[in-house]
């Protein structure tokens, strides 16, 4: 079997706090002998637990970003009990280009584990996730947020799982993060995902959606940092205590009929905005002919009942694109 070629410019065992990158080498035309620098960096202190944070699986998401880049230059090793390990920018050529994802090689990272240790530079990064940083960690927190087009309520998640007990570690997670609202998330097709990766290796594992758009906000950012820092609080890892502002209701996505994709490519008239309650039925968008007036739009009407969690965030919609995710509290 190959062995992966990513390597850790710091000891990942080490104490105190280093910053350091993983070095993955990658020859191409402007750099016969040139490498890809993910940042990294370690925070440890003692024996404990161990965090894992995750920001930039896609690339023009960036409330995990700012949230690790402001975590890895603030936290003290003194307040740490056990070791953090905080990768920003994840699918770094990905955050480079502001691209979902990488513009190597045209590979979806958060659609390709465990990866290849002999595959391409996205499979190469996936797979040393997958075999190297994972295991090492007893909790995985990756953010994600709607990117350039979607736009989420923000919301902390976690996934049904078939082990009572691991599903109510990740649940009491992710109520810990204190975002404002709290998912019980269904995925449209999970395989490849890190998120199943992590919960295959029977980590606790907490995910977000905190906003879209291909930006962050000073909100969105602000949840991100202190969702992190609450995590960390209630693995025992970070000294102080748990900051939440109100409680946080939460959501379900039941079964398939929360997603509603469009039928026909046009211009997108929303009809109804995020955190707005709907009835079954209802008008929640029309979509436009984008060639000529004087045509009715296609309309498209709610599966059920539902407060609307997401939507498509560009105007234009192409046929299969998700216009819309209905949650139910």
């Amino acid at each position: 079997m190959s062995r992966n070629p990513i390597s850790s410019t710091v000891p990942l065992d080490g104490q105190g706090k280093q910053h350091g990158f993983l070095r993955l080498p990658y020859s191409r035309n402007d750099s016969a002998w040139g490498n890809v620098m993910i940042p990294i960096t370690v925070i440890a202190n003692g024996t404990g637990p161990t965090a894992l944070l995750t920001g930039g699986n896609h690339g023009d998401e960036y409330e995990g970003p700012i949230a690790l880049q402001t975590l890895s230059w603030e936290i003290d090793p003194a307040d740490v009990t056990g070791r953090i390990v905080i990768v920003p920018y994840m699918n770094y050529p990905a955050f480079r280009s502001g691209t979902r994802v990488s513009p190597i090689d045209q590979v979806n990272l958060n659609r390709c584990f465990p990866g290849r240790p002999d595959g391409t530079v996205t499979q190469k990064i996936a797979n040393y996730f997958h075999d190297v940083l994972v295991p090492m960690a007893d909790l995985v927190l990756d953010y994600h947020s709607g990117g350039k087009t979607l736009d989420f309520l923000p919301y902390a998640a976690a996934h049904y799982q078939d082990d009572p007990d691991k599903e109510a570690a990740c649940v009491a997670a992710v109520k810990a993060f204190g975002a404002p609202y709290t998912m019980m998330m269904r995925e449209i097709d999970n395989v490849g995902m890190f998120d199943t990766a992590v919960e295959s290796q029977g980590k606790i594992f907490v995910t977000t959606e905190l906003g879209g758009g291909g930006t962050a906000t000073a909100r969105s950012a602000k949840i991100a940092i202190r969702g992190a820092r609450n995590v960390l609080r209630h693995a025992g890892i970070l000294a102080g205590e748990i900051e939440v502002e109100g409680e946080s209701p939460v959501l379900d996505m039941p079964d398939d009929d929360c997603f509603h994709f469009a039928t026909r490519d046009g211009l997108m008239h929303p009809l109804v905005d995020l955190g707005d309650q709907v009835r079954a039925g209802q008008p929640i968008a029309w979509i436009w002919p984008p060639d000529r007036t004087g045509v009715d739009p296609v309309e498209v009407l709610a599966n059920r009942d539902g407060i609307l969690a997401a939507r498509h965030f560009p105007g234009l919609v192409q046929t299969g694109d998700c216009l819309a995710v209905l949650a139910v509290r």
